[in-house]
């Protein structure tokens, strides 16, 4: 499966990641991605930074060579009306959007509450994928996160941070195939994403790719095999001046 995207990573800014910028879009380039993303961890979070860092995201160049590099946040979604942790007039300015659930800033409530909160949040127009939704910590309807997904044209992740053996969120393999037979029945497409912290992990997708294939996953409904179905989902390329 040819894989060129990776929306979703952190670098020294978020706090408990190690890479610089610099590293990590050399990274990209060097795994022969042609669409990436940076998305720091939004104020929220114990240890990033503060919104002032996302406000100047502006400076920084999008284009090296052939491989757009885009700037954007992972929003923390605070409560179940789906707000997130960064103003509208910040959100304006983010090429991407990653909305996720963590522990240090939202508790888990029932299938019925969390499934909702992702509902709200995906209502939010600057939002565009829905970063990590396999935690049995915070069980969902998967069946309604894929059809909110449709209606709201947002990305659904299959994340490798969350699927590398070890980690702390909960039977993550279990969920996130049975999300990925829904979206497979729904035709809705989802994203392969990294969440690296460092930069030896940019482009790794070993445990999503298993995964997809696991489940027999149409491979047209993996953005990271398509540059342009991934840019339709980008509030960077909704712009006319970038389509």
């Amino acid at each position: 499966m040819n894989d060129y995207v990776d929306l979703h990573t952190h670098t020294i800014a978020s706090g408990h990641a190690y890479s610089t910028i610099e590293a990590m879009i050399k990274a990209a380039e060097q795994k022969g991605i042609r669409l990436f993303g940076i998305t720091e961890h939004a104020p929220k979070m114990p240890g990033t930074c503060s919104e002032l860092y996302f406000n100047n995201l502006r400076v920084l160049e999008r284009k090296h060579g052939e491989m757009y590099t885009l700037f954007g946040a992972e929003l923390n979604i605070m409560d179940m009306e789906g707000h997130v942790d960064l103003p509208e007039r910040t959100l304006k300015q983010m090429d991407l959007c990653v909305a996720s659930m963590h522990g240090p800033c939202f508790h888990p409530g029932t299938i019925e509450e969390n499934t909702k909160t992702y509902l709200n949040v995906m209502k939010n127009p600057y939002v565009n994928i829905i970063g990590h939704p396999d935690d049995s910590y915070y069980p969902v309807d998967y069946r309604a996160l894929v059809e909110g997904a449709k209606e709201h044209h947002v990305l659904l992740e299959v994340n490798n941070g969350s699927l590398t053996p070890g980690g702390f969120r909960q039977n993550t393999k279990e969920n996130s195939c049975k999300m990925l037979e829904l979206c497979k029945e729904y035709k809705v497409p989802v994203i392969m994403d990294s969440d690296a912290h460092v930069d030896t992990a940019v482009g790794n997708h070993q445990y999503p790719l298993e995964v997809i294939q696991m489940v027999d996953f149409p491979e047209e409904l993996v953005v990271n095999t398509n540059v342009e179905l991934a840019k339709s989902f980008l509030n960077y390329f909704k712009s006319p001046e970038h389509l």
